[in-house]
């Protein structure tokens, strides 16, 4: 009776133990490789999974995350023979679980040893002012290359970045004094052409005002122009009234004249000269019709000398 509950007892460890060697719980991010019988049967992906104990075995777990595969810094000839350092990091991740398990050894050794074969091989062709100024290029070219040879071994390659150039401490100095020169040269060069534009600028200002200049003047000998016509058009315009006036009245003529002597002895009048004398009107008068009986005499006895001849 004890015997029979001994072996009951056993075979419900044995299947307890079976049950549990048989439960695969996967996490989401990782893949178990499963053989049954030493061959591949399937990839188990994130979740609740049976397997046969014993006839199935896990093979390999990978990751299906992106990793990391550093390349060591190494020294690198560069096309115009500089010897410089460099390394990297290579970006990847497992694509094909079956492929990274049988088609090689250690992917991410395999990775980094072609990363560094390809890096020489790219960098050998390269000057050093290309190998430092053009790291986008060569990122590109190791990803294609990296990314061709990988595709074989079921891993994607997302990218490849060049982390760190050493160059020797000559090296450095002299691109040091290089770059210090290219930036006074630079600056000669912006200061060339800051005092050429000024010069152009003042040149320019000076035209501009020589030209207003110009035109002030050529608008105030129009404005002189204008001026002046209007002036003789309102000389003549009076000139035409006083004729009319004459023609019209006998009286227009000596009353112009009676105001032009008003204004002359108004004048002489206001003058503070001492060397003057004042007449009365009636005088003035008298002395004009004097030289008026004067000048009909002489033309009369004119006119009697010429009759006698």
């Amino acid at each position: 009776m004890e015997e029979n509950l001994i072996f009951a007892l056993a075979i419900i460890i044995f299947a307890l133990v079976i049950i549990i060697k048989g439960v695969r719980i996967v996490p989401q991010s990782d893949l178990y490789l499963v053989e049954r019988l030493g061959k591949f049967n399937r990839v188990l992906h994130g979740g609740f999974h049976l397997i046969i104990p014993v006839v199935d075995s896990i093979r390999a777990i990978l990751t299906s995350r992106e990793q990391l595969v550093d390349i060591e810094k190494q020294s690198v000839i560069t096309k115009d023979n500089v010897n410089i350092s460099i390394d990297g990091i290579v970006f990847c991740k497992v694509d094909d679980a079956k492929e990274a398990t049988y088609n090689v050894v250690d992917f991410k050794n395999a990775i980094a040893n072609l990363a560094m074969t390809t890096l020489r091989s790219e960098i050998g062709g390269m000057d050093l002012d290309d190998t430092l100024s053009n790291r986008e290029t060569l990122n590109a070219k190791l990803q294609n290359e990296l990314g061709s040879a990988a595709a074989n071994w079921g891993i994607k390659v997302t990218r490849v970045e060049i982390s760190d150039i050493s160059v020797p401490a000559e090296i450095e100095r002299a691109m040091n004094m290089q770059m210090e020169a290219e930036r006074e040269k630079r600056a000669i060069e912006t200061k060339a052409r800051a005092d050429k534009e000024a010069v152009i600028r003042r040149a320019e200002g000076f035209k501009q005002e020589e030209i207003l200049k110009a035109e002030a003047i050529e608008r105030m000998a129009d404005a002189k122009r204008y001026e002046q016509e209007q002036i003789a058009a309102g000389q003549k315009e009076a000139m035409r009234l006083i004729n009319e006036s004459m023609e019209q009245n006998e009286n227009a003529a000596e009353f112009l004249l009676a105001k032009d002597r008003v204004a002359a002895f108004k004048a002489l009048a206001e003058s503070s000269s001492t060397d003057k004398m004042i007449l009365p009107y009636e005088v003035a008068q008298m002395v004009g019709s004097t030289s008026v009986l004067g000048d009909a005499f002489f033309k009369g006895a004119s006119n009697e000398s010429k009759n006698n001849a």
